[in-house]
């Protein structure tokens, strides 16, 4: 190999760290996908520089690692978890809410959270609009620039963000971090859902 030449990524070093980083995410609550790649290729042995596979690789790993280990306690767990997302879409329709994340897409597990993107004027005017029903809430840090604020509320099965943004924001298309367009769903297409 000359020294321009650039090894390989092995393909199944990354299908490897994939799958262990699905077992970390689902038995050890590990919500960072990074984090468990890391995590996963240290515990393979595989050297730092190692190749990692995207998020959508490990995302699929987890899905199938839910239904091959978690059957039926998985699905009732996230239909829990879709009730009550629906439930704060419903509460919150005034801010035109939308379920994002690892509930929509399947992925959430005991220790994931219920995402909600909330498009408001500003995080005071949503924090109020709470309060005024009795609903107590905690700041966190957003992870994004373009986020106003999160809101951390409690709900009948997990915990939930409340990821506020600016009312233009809402025709934006989101993405995750590795490029691919970020799900989302309004409070009807989640009923659909939850018939299937």
């Amino acid at each position: 190999m000359t020294r321009h030449e650039r090894p390989r990524p092995s393909t199944g070093s990354r299908a490897s760290i994939a799958s262990v980083a699905a077992r970390l995410m689902a038995e050890d609550g590990i919500t960072d996908y990074h984090h468990a790649k890391r995590k996963a290729a240290r515990q393979l042995g595989l050297p730092e520089h190692a190749a990692f596979p995207d998020n959508a690789e490990v995302e699929a790993e987890l899905r199938a690692y839910r239904s091959l280990y978690q059957g039926e306690e998985h699905a009732e767990m996230l239909a829990a978890m879709r009730h009550s997302a629906l439930d704060l879409l419903e509460l919150l329709a005034n801010f035109s809410p939308y379920l994002t994340g690892s509930v929509l897409e399947g992925t959430a597990g005991e220790h994931s959270r219920i995402d909600i993107l909330v498009f408001a004027d500003s995080a005071k005017e949503v924090e109020i609009f709470l309060l005024n029903r009795g609903i107590a809430v905690d700041h966190a840090e957003p992870r994004n620039e373009r986020v106003e604020a999160v809101l951390v509320m409690e709900t009948d099965t997990v915990d939930a963000n409340l990821i506020i943004m600016p009312p233009a924001m809402e025709r934006t298309s989101l993405k995750h971090r590795d490029g691919r367009p970020r799900e989302r769903v309004r409070a009807d297409a989640l009923r659909a859902l939850l018939k299937e």
